[in-house]
């Protein structure tokens, strides 16, 4: 048993303000009992994760391998007991002195780190040794990683639209697959797309903007994705809705797309996947796609700040290995600097905070099969994730922003009217 009580050692860290239970193996259990959040550390690694990975990535692989069990919210949707959190300004972090009193009091043993969760990536530092970061094959590792988990898994938690990007309400009362309509017209209607015209949808998915182009606009439309998972789900749905004639989806990198001179093109969640040191490279692909007079649509998760760059060890683990996120300033000087004219820019922020809040509802709703269609670990990432997300974005730490430009020719000219017509 170890000299230190583990349950009291956990609470000294908390803030009095936030109301939880702590139990641990040993017995011990600190914090009001009839607090509204309970935690049970179960297992000496869990110990052993909290203590060799401080902060969220510790409590993370704790909570992922079920040696942290918490109560008082569904693993689908956590938001509640993650909300409270967000909300204490200052935590009881030790200073050097009172962390090595920690340690030794609890048992030198528990610095032996654990093996890691098996969702868990390498750290970008080892990830050097499996090619460039952004390569297209490690671009191709990643993406796979994130989007090949399970299409059913998917469905169960994006709804029937099969959109994995940020959705817009009209209305608090709009329903998920409303807003995600909404959000493709959206972009068509300021692509200004028209029958006939030819769309490149670059990070297509599940090839939701593709077929609404073809079925809603009559536009011949063509997906490019890096999961070969979402490309075979694509074609079959464009089988099944008939849009052969108009819609595409291939599973192919949009740098090696032959085509060229088409009407629009829309990247949807992609620019998030790229690297920002790519960003020139990026956007003079895009342009080079589009004729004179051509429109652009960059929809991405961005900062409020052009600074950061990198993300937490959490998300660069178990859900976007290299992403990497900047602010919409970056986004539109990139686009400008290859000669794109930005014509409107616009955050959406509230609007991505409301999509994950559908996507946890859905995950809580069909927990049980999520959890049988690819494991509990799995699932409880997910619901950590994208609740971490929202709060996030409620809070202005991320924002999603909206980038219309022009493929403006050497004369000027660029095809757009006077004022916006969306």
């Amino acid at each position: 048993m170890s000299r230190i009580a583990i349950a009291e050692a956990l609470a000294s860290f908390v803030p009095e303000e936030l109301p939880v239970h702590i139990t641990a193996y040993d017995g011990s259990s600190a914090g009001p009992p009839d607090a509204p959040f309970a935690m049970d550390l179960r297992t000496e690694r869990g110990l052993s994760y909290l203590l060799t990975a401080p902060g969220d990535l510790g409590v993370a692989r704790a909570y992922i391998m079920g040696d942290l069990v918490a109560t008082g919210f569904h693993p689908g949707d956590p938001y509640p007991l993650m909300n409270a959190m967000r909300n204490q300004e200052r935590w009881n972090l030790p200073g050097p002195r009172e962390a090595l009193e920690l340690v030794r009091g609890l048992g030198w043993r528990h610095l032996d780190p654990p093996p890691v969760p098996p969702q868990e990536t390498l750290p970008r530092w080892r990830r050097v040794f499996e090619g460039l970061r952004h390569s297209k094959q490690r671009d191709s590792e990643a993406i796979s990683h994130h989007y090949d988990v399970s299409n059913r898994f998917y469905e169960l938690v994006l709804g029937p639209s099969m959109t994995y990007t940020c959705a817009l309400f009209p209305t608090v009362e709009t329903s998920l697959e409303e807003a995600q309509f909404a959000k493709y017209d959206l972009i068509a209607r300021k692509l200004d797309l028209q029958p006939g015209q030819r769309l490149l949808d670059v990070g297509c998915g599940w090839g939701g903007m593709v077929m609404h182009a073809a079925r809603e606009y009559g536009v011949k439309s063509l997906g490019v994705t890096l999961s070969r998972a979402q490309a075979d789900w694509a074609k079959e749905a464009i089988d099944r809705a008939g849009l052969g004639d108009l819609a595409e989806v291939r599973f192919m990198d949009y740098r090696d797309v032959p085509e060229g001179d088409f009407d629009a093109v829309s990247s949807i969640g992609l620019t998030e996947h790229i690297g920002v040191r790519n960003y020139p490279a990026y956007f003079a692909a895009l342009r080079d796609k589009l004729r004179p007079g051509g429109r652009l649509l960059n929809h991405c998760i961005t900062r409020p700040d052009n600074r950061r760059v990198e993300t937490g060890a959490f998300i660069d683990r178990y859900v976007f290995p290299d992403g990497e996120l900047t602010g919409m300033g970056t986004v539109l000087a990139e686009a400008q600097d290859v000669g794109l004219e930005v014509q409107h820019a616009e955050n959406l922020r509230p609007h991505y905070a409301m999509t994950l809040a559908g996507w946890n509802r859905n995950l809580e709703a069909h927990w049980d099969e999520a959890v049988a269609e690819v494991g509990e670990g799995t699932a409880r990432v997910w619901g950590l994730y994208m609740t971490g997300s929202r709060v996030a974005f409620e809070r202005d730490e991320i924002e999603l922003s909206h980038v219309l430009a022009t493929r403006t020719d050497a004369k000027g000219v660029s095809s757009y009217p006077l004022r916006h017509t969306f």
